[in-house]
């Protein structure tokens, strides 16, 4: 598939919504904003931005979205998770927060860098994207990490403090905000995995 034919859709409850929808027009694909379960179906790919992770599970449930985006996952549609979506992703989450999805084989600590106010930027590298010798500029609010990773999950970027980006065959994990920076290479990566799946 090629330009605009891809259509990815932002899961739209809480998080930058905006700000990924303008960074998949900026990689040449189609953006929807997807506010209700019905919304899925017309998607090739899904981004499930940040926010508050136990916040966007009730959203979640509230809506009636978790059997149909198991049902999304489960087929094949590529699923890029950031900050809180790797939070409902991960298939083990640290303390007292409830499994959402759990399609990918990690453990994760919530808000492992303290606060909002404990919120920071920093350099990271990324393997796999373009120009990957060049440092991405990650910033990190009230942050996870990836502690432990299975066997299939192929880390992208690590930090002194564990697993800051991950992939499990089409479900891609990052605890920062891509879409917050100027630097859309990390989205082109999941539009090129929504290209590859369809």
């Amino acid at each position: 598939m090629a330009g605009k034919d891809v259509t990815i859709g932002v899961l739209a409850l809480q998080g930058a919504v905006r700000e990924h929808l303008a960074m998949i027009e900026r990689c040449g694909a189609r953006g929807v904003a997807v506010k209700r379960p019905s919304g899925l179906s017309g998607v090739s790919g899904l981004i499930i931005p940040g926010g508050e992770s136990t916040a966007i599970g009730k959203l979640i449930d509230e809506y009636g979205f978790a059997p149909e985006l198991k049902k999304v996952g489960e087929a094949g549609t590529p699923i890029f998770g950031t900050c809180a979506g790797l939070i409902v992703l991960a298939r083990r989450v640290k303390g007292r927060h409830a499994t959402l999805l759990g399609f990918v084989d990690v453990t994760v600590e919530r808000n492992a860098f303290g606060r909002q106010v404990d919120s920071f930027e920093r350099d990271i590298m990324v393997s796999g994207i373009d120009d990957a010798d060049r440092p991405f500029r990650a910033v990190f609010i009230r942050a996870p990490v990836i502690e432990e990773a299975g066997p299939e999950v192929e880390v992208l970027a690590r930090i002194d403090e564990g697993i800051v980006m991950a992939r499990q065959g089409t479900f891609l994990v990052g605890a920062f905000h891509p879409e917050l920076t100027g630097d859309d290479r990390i989205h082109r990566l999941f539009v090129d995995m929504v290209r590859q799946a369809g």
